[in-house]
């Protein structure tokens, strides 16, 4: 009953882009929307227990986090600990439901925690209060205790699952450009944190422009653009040892906006040459190119659906900045996007059935989305300076970069629900722009 709640919750949040409404059925859950605001599910998480002498720091950080993720998400609300009636001092212990009720807690979550030198083991448990009943089998993650952060991650993202039936995206990492100092003297360098802004690194020095960083569908991987040469090229950076391959172009050619095809084996971007800017494709074992597209106007922004049939990319072939789709094998493209504006930077979710994009229209930008015909666009944000769409890896979620009208400048990075809901700032040490978000990790 949980589980079908919030999914219905999550339904009529999207229902402007729903093929059908929803239909509520009867049952002790009830949720409270009103003028399309959904009224978070509230939890119950008592700090973990903590099983061995000396993990209660670690156990308290662990339950923090767990109900930080859950609670950035919008849609769930956590009960303060000083409402509850019942203590959990065990993981053992029997579930009082009958007090976790009293204080209208529709979910408890319960765990315990283990530190055995570098050795971290957390166990939890997932009950439906209303109901009763525990939700799966308890399970037990084991890693490091330098990697308790993952472990709080992949917790959170299990009782997401099972409650809302769809992957979680806490465990998994986004690529972006930090940008230091002044307008006048900006450094930029690659860098990749955790989802959540943490355990920020850096990938590159600040001594070139890095541009437009993309995970590879592994997340082993990035490829992006550098002004190294004084020419955009395209860089593919391995993550764990920092080694480069380049993608080879001739003198004179401009190579940039570019990403990965499903199987990562191949990339696509735009090629710059004689004034013309056409998509090409390039297997990155054999450096065999292919052009894609062969027209008078610029296209780029290429972006592949899931299952690497189409792309999707911009182009002002009809005079104004639009967004097209095509075959993965070239051929004659078709306009989607017929609003008032420009469209730019489109990206497919995850999930194959949208398009997120960047509009400029009014002297505002947007982030935006719309079904991959073009039907039933909808706006998530507006702003000075809104671009760069990147999807979470369940396609619920999109992080952007915004840029806000008398701050010298300055980027920084937001999320938003697919709904529109929930906006957020992302906490970064410094300035970034361009996020590209990786899959779940392994």
């Amino acid at each position: 009953m949980l589980k079908y709640c919030l999914a219905l919750m999550m339904a009529l949040a999207l229902a402007g882009l729903a093929a059908a409404p929803a239909t509520a059925q009867s049952g002790p859950l009830r949720l409270t929307i009103t003028e399309g605001v959904i009224e978070p599910l509230p939890f119950a998480l008592p700090t973990f227990e903590a099983e061995t002498a000396g993990s209660e720091q670690m156990a308290a950080q662990i339950s923090a986090l767990v109900a930080q993720n859950l609670t950035g998400t919008g849609l769930f609300r956590q009960i303060s600990p000083d409402a509850f009636i019942s203590q959990v001092t065990s993981f053992a212990q029997p579930v009082a439901y009958t007090d976790w009720r009293a204080i209208n807690a529709q979910a408890l979550i319960t765990g315990a925690v283990t530190v055995n030198g570098d050795q971290l083991v957390v166990k939890f448990r997932l009950y439906d209060v209303f109901s009763g009943q525990e939700m799966g089998a308890g399970q037990q993650l084991v890693g490091t205790a330098q990697g308790w952060r993952r472990m709080a991650h992949k917790v959170a993202d299990q009782v997401y699952s099972r409650i809302t039936g769809e992957a979680g995206y806490f465990d998994s990492r986004v690529v972006y450009v930090a940008e230091t100092g002044p307008k006048d003297d900006r450094r930029k360098r690659l860098a990749i944190m955790d989802y959540d802004g943490a355990n920020v690194q850096y990938l590159t020095d600040s001594g070139a422009i890095v541009l437009a960083p993309r995970f590879s569908p592994r997340g082993d991987r990035v490829l992006y653009t550098s002004y190294e040469t004084g020419f955009p090229r395209i860089n593919v950076l391995d993550v764990a040892t920092i080694g480069r391959q380049q993608i080879t172009t001739q003198a004179g050619e401009m190579a940039f906006s570019p990403r990965f095809a499903r199987d990562g084996a191949q990339v696509i971007y735009s090629l710059a040459n004689g004034g013309n800017t056409d998509i090409w494709r390039t297997d990155l074992a054999t450096g065999q190119h292919q052009r894609l597209t062969n027209a008078p106007s610029i296209e780029t922004a290429p972006s592949f659906s899931p299952d690497g049939s189409q792309i999707v990319f911009e182009s002002d072939r009809s005079g104004t900045q639009q967004l097209y789709v095509m075959s993965a094998t070239g051929g004659e493209p078709r306009r989607i996007s017929f609003g008032e504006g420009r469209y730019g930077s489109p990206v497919w979710s995850p999930r194959g059935d949208l398009i997120a994009f960047t509009k400029q229209n009014a002297g505002r930008f947007h982030i935006g989305v719309m079904r991959t015909d073009g039907s039933e666009e909808r706006l998530l944000t507006a702003s000075f300076l809104d671009e760069g769409p990147t999807w979470s890896p369940n396609g619920r979620v999109i992080m952007f970069t915004r840029e806000t009208q008398g701050a010298q400048g300055a980027a920084a990075l937001y999320s938003v629900d697919v709904s529109g809901r929930n906006l957020r700032r992302v906490a970064t040490p410094d300035g970034g722009s361009d996020p590209s978000w990786g899959p779940l990790q392994p």
